[in-house]
């Protein structure tokens, strides 16, 4: 089978499903999101546990949206009655905005190979089809895709990613690799259900001086490890850079570059990041010194006219769009460059803007908290 859209957006999560919302209210009656998964399949995928740092609650009245909507005038807080919502909660939420502006979404189909043809045809290949389309929006997120490559015998480790219950744990002691929210949620986790866990951490988040979510820790994850850390089961080793894992016999050694050797009965918790979808179509990107794919202003490949990048990969200079309050802001700016060469109605855009969805002037980026 062959089918053509005018936009194909690949990803039916948070980044899919908000730009192709944009899509519908701006009259586009020829595109279609396609996921390897269900609706929100990187959500469904958390740990049982694991819970949105973010808070979710309901302002649209006094002119505020709830952070992690991907559309104005919704919110997951009233929608699910959950400040911070689980993974599956969020999902549910998702499903219902598909649902209520019914978008053409079809589950089950995998991207094996987006190619360029000329200046205005892309041709994807799918398990089951083949597709072209004149954009491609690329919306697959970075959770399903961990790196198991950031030192040697990182593939020993189970990744954070990888774990989908925390109540299945049954030993009693873990090494967890990495300082930032996914190894401190790990840790804390771990805590809840009695266990004890050592934590090595390259950069000790808690204790940075920046106002920028990003790169410290989040209020919530400070706050629920102020009352684990005097419980006494949590013991961590900050600048500690590990550079390798072994597995002999039935202990794991992991090294790090200051000379300190961890040892372990059972496979560490590995929480340093992902590598990212656009791992699969890396020929389409040229990439920064941040390893991120490089985009111009309007989002869309410095390499290849016609695709689009949303979502937590997304990087501009020392901008990190990794929340969805974040990169939501960043949708209705590849949605007029998309609307503006398909002459689509751009008249929604000013609710987008209106509703502080909308950030074209990254200058404003960066702004320090006064106290």
């Amino acid at each position: 089978m062959n089918k053509h859209y005018d936009v194909l957006i690949v990803g039916a999560g948070a980044s899919g499903i908000g730009v192709g919302i944009l899509m519908k209210q701006m009259g586009c009656d020829s595109f279609w999101l396609i996921d390897r998964g269900e609706i929100g399949a990187t959500f469904r995928k958390w740990p049982k546990e694991m819970r949105f740092i973010t808070p979710s609650f309901p302002s649209q009245g006094f002119g505020q949206t709830d952070l992690n909507a991907v559309v104005p005038k919704t919110s997951p807080g009233y929608t699910l009655n959950e400040e911070h919502p689980t993974g599956e909660d969020y999902a549910e939420y998702l499903e219902l905005l598909v649902n209520h502006y019914e978008l053409p979404v079809r589950t089950g189909v995998e991207v094996k190979e987006v190619r360029k043809l000329d200046r205005q045809l892309f041709k994807v290949n799918t398990a089951q089809e083949t597709i072209t389309s004149r954009f491609v929006v690329w919306a697959a997120g970075e959770y399903q895709y961990p790196d198991l490559g950031v030192f040697p015998g990182a593939e020993l480790c189970i990744h954070n990613s990888q774990i989908h219950s925390f109540e299945k744990m049954k030993e009693d002691d873990y090494l967890v690799i990495g300082g930032y929210e996914s190894g401190l949620d790990a840790v804390y986790q771990l805590n809840k259900i009695q266990k004890k866990s050592r934590l090595i951490a390259k950069t000790p988040t808690w204790k940075i001086d920046s106002s920028d979510p990003s790169v410290i820790l989040s209020p919530y994850t400070f706050s629920r490890m102020k009352e684990a850390i005097p419980e006494g089961r949590i013991k961590v080793y900050e600048q500690q850079i590990v550079n390798s894992v072994r597995k002999e016999k039935a202990h794991y050694y992991v090294n790090t570059l200051e000379g300190h050797q961890f040892i372990s009965h059972t496979p560490p918790i590995l929480a340093t990041g992902f590598k990212g979808s656009t791992s699969i179509i890396s020929n389409l990107f040229e990439f920064g010194e941040h390893g991120k794919p490089l985009v111009n202003d309007k989002d869309e490949s410095t390499k290849c006219e016609g695709l689009f990048l949303c979502g937590p990969e997304l990087r501009h200079d020392s901008h990190v769009f990794c929340y969805i309050y974040k990169f939501r802001q960043r949708f209705p700016v590849l949605a007029k460059e998309i609307g503006s060469r398909l002459n689509l109605n751009l008249e929604i855009l000013d609710l987008y803007r209106k509703e502080n969805f909308y950030l074209d002037d990254l200058s404003e980026c960066g702004e320090r908290c006064e106290c």
